[in-house]
């Protein structure tokens, strides 16, 4: 067995906080409300995403789970508070690429350890972000924009610092060589009015938080951020499409999965795994996911666990050649 870095810390810190924690069985297991902490304002694609999730485990556990937002700080604020979380199995957090993947490398001073404090339980769904404009933007597509962008300097928006949202912007403005102003916001719940109302001039969004506004005509969408087209957006081109050299393999896509605290008991882990897997197999969850272009992934803990390794690699290489850090 190879005793790595991760594993003396995780051992530790389950040893201490099981110390702190009244023994919780799986038998006993939910005898009160659970919550899920969302490090998000309301209204966002992962405030949405644990909603419903919490309405399929909230039927499956035969309990009430509910969600609680605690935004600020890039997501980092409720991702602290959830790490430092009673390890009881009633407080559970919707980590996503930016708490989990893309934060850990542009903080310098990060208040949690992403896979020391936490249990991971289930890597939920995968999703393309969407480059938007309002419907009164005089861009058409992305040359269009690139156009534009030499006589003006544009601001994009994004659901707070280090997340997705902000580091696909980061990441075309890196590419491209564009000027552009980062304007961030506690959320995509604040952030998609502001570009509605013309506050920003473009936003790389999550495509769940977007949809609804492009369905409506009241978002413009110009290209997605995967490397293939979405089936919402068939006749939408990815930004490797358009031809534009600079954007060649461009791909930054955004995940999301339910964690417990690091010292939660295994067999709760096992539980909440079990009822979660009956929900993301549900047609209702599928139908969810569908409209929303996303992904299911449904993995187990070890599953998520290695995705997590290989996520925060793969974001400290993207936040290194975008040069992006955060005090």
């Amino acid at each position: 067995m190879t005793v790595t870095r991760r594993t003396l810390m995780g051992v530790a810190g389950a040893a201490a906080m099981l110390a702190l924690a009244p023994s919780v069985q799986a038998n006993d297991y939910p005898e009160k409300r659970v919550t899920i902490i969302v490090p998000y304002s309301a209204g966002g694609a992962t405030d949405v995403l644990a909603r419903k999730v919490a309405e399929g485990l909230s039927e499956e556990l035969d309990e009430t789970v509910t969600v609680e937002n605690r935004p600020g700080a890039g997501a980092t604020l409720g991702t602290t508070q959830a790490a430092k979380a009673r390890p009881d199995g009633y407080t559970l957090f919707m980590g996503q690429v930016s708490s989990h993947g893309i934060a850990p490398a542009v903080y310098k001073n990060l208040q949690y350890e992403p896979l020391e404090d936490f249990e991971p339980i289930m890597h939920l769904i995968t999703i393309p972000n969407v480059m938007v404009v309002n419907k009164e933007s005089p861009y058409e597509s992305v040359e269009g924009f690139l156009e534009g962008a030499q006589s003006e300097t544009m601001r994009f928006g994004s659901s707070g610092t280090g997340s997705s949202i902000h580091l696909s912007g980061e990441m075309f403005k890196a590419r491209t060589g564009v000027d552009m102003t980062h304007v961030p916001y506690k959320g995509s719940g604040e952030a998609v009015p502001a570009l509605l109302s013309g506050d920003v001039d473009v936003m790389f969004d999550n495509l769940p938080s977007a949809m609804p506004h492009i369905q409506s005509g009241d978002l413009r969408p110009l290209a997605v951020t995967s490397l293939e087209r979405s089936e919402q957006l068939p006749d939408v081109p990815t930004l490797d499409e358009t031809g534009i050299e600079d954007l060649k393999d461009f791909s930054a896509q955004s995940w999301f999965g339910l964690l417990a605290p690091a010292g939660t008991d295994e067999e709760v882990v096992e539980t909440l795994s079990a009822s979660l897997g009956k929900v993301v197999s549900s047609e209702d969850f599928a139908e969810f996911a569908d409209t929303r272009g996303a992904t299911i992934v449904g993995s187990n803990p070890a599953e998520f666990t290695d995705f997590i390794e290989t996520e925060l690699d793969n974001w400290k290489t993207v936040v290194d050649e975008a040069g992006v850090t955060v005090e």
